[in-house]
């Protein structure tokens, strides 16, 4: 009865990778349970899903072919366009999330144009913005930059009005952190950087006012909801975001966090379950209405019961 917070299947995201081929279901070593999945295999753990109630997913594409320029992200018949299409036709009211960023593209691993070794903002927002729109043209809902380039959200916005899209929404990853905790993603992603690493455009860790003012500039620029990512070395984060904003804030409880629970679990050192639960419910008490977390389906199955 008294109770503030209250953790609902309607507040989880559940993430997939989609890569290429047939009969595809490969597990990631750093991250037990979680898989990579081509289309026809997808259909099945996208069709669990919605079956306990989860109410979007947020794909991430793993193409066989990687360029300069991350020509794969936004061909219009890419590895995530045509998984698109496939769960909007099997699953119509999925709500089907997009993230929009090209490292996962890319030869060398970073988020945007490089050039003699420097990533290049401002020819990186066209690329965006083209992705984008396929993605919104195969069915994407929602679509979801999380590359950190500077005025990616008045790009994408005006590319998807201009191309008869302008009730797709955009959930930028608006306050994202160059953080440590996501080293199980670039295994699953094969996205890890060629050389160097993020921190010109990612944020600094020890930064608190910035993200608000990444923040505002997003929502400024067109942004319906706004991420805030890592989520639990920067619950704080949240707690000012949601503070300070009128439109959803999400988190994402990164492969890393995912990661460090799965492993103490299997050694016997945590309660698995309670931690997890517990861990979901600090990230909705921080002010996050969305999480989009590895423990989605888990978390699911408790909550159902």
């Amino acid at each position: 009865m008294v109770r503030e917070t209250s953790l609902s299947v309607d507040n989880l995201i559940a993430p997939f990778f989609v890569c290429e081929g047939k009969g595809v279901r490969h597990e990631i070593g750093s991250m037990p349970e979680i898989y990579r999945f081509s289309v026809d295999t997808l259909l099945g753990a996208v069709k669990e899903i919605h079956s306990l109630g989860i109410p979007a997913l947020i794909l991430f594409g793993i193409p066989d072919k990687k360029d300069a320029v991350g020509s794969e992200a936004y061909n219009p018949d890419g590895i995530v366009q045509r998984a698109i299409r496939e769960i909007k036709s099997a699953i119509p009211e999925m709500v089907v999330i997009t993230d929009v960023c090209i490292d996962e593209y890319t030869d060398h691993g970073h988020c945007g144009v490089v050039r003699e070794g420097r990533v290049l903002n401002d020819p990186t927002l066209e690329l965006l913005a083209k992705m984008a729109v396929t993605h919104a043209r195969a069915g994407a809902d929602i679509v979801a930059p999380s590359d950190m380039m500077d005025g990616r959200v008045r790009a994408i916005r005006g590319n998807l009005d201009e191309n008869g899209f302008p009730d797709t929404v955009i959930l930028s990853y608006a306050a994202k952190y160059a953080s440590a905790f996501y080293g199980p993603f670039r295994e699953a992603a094969d996205s890890a950087p060629q050389f160097g690493d993020r921190t010109t455009y990612q944020m600094d860790p020890g930064n608190s006012d910035e993200a608000l003012r990444e923040v505002l500039q997003d929502i400024e620029e067109g942004a319906d909801m706004v991420m805030v990512k890592p989520a639990l070395p920067y619950l704080d984060i949240i707690r000012r975001v949601r503070e300070t904003v009128h439109v959803p804030v999400s988190a994402y409880n990164v492969s890393g966090e995912y990661s460090m629970i799965r492993a103490a679990a299997r050694q016997g050192w945590l309660d698995e379950e309670r931690v997890m639960m517990e861990t979901l419910l600090s990230i909705k008490r921080a002010g996050a209405q969305n999480i989009l977390t590895y423990f989605a389906r888990k978390a699911a199955q408790i909550l159902q019961k």
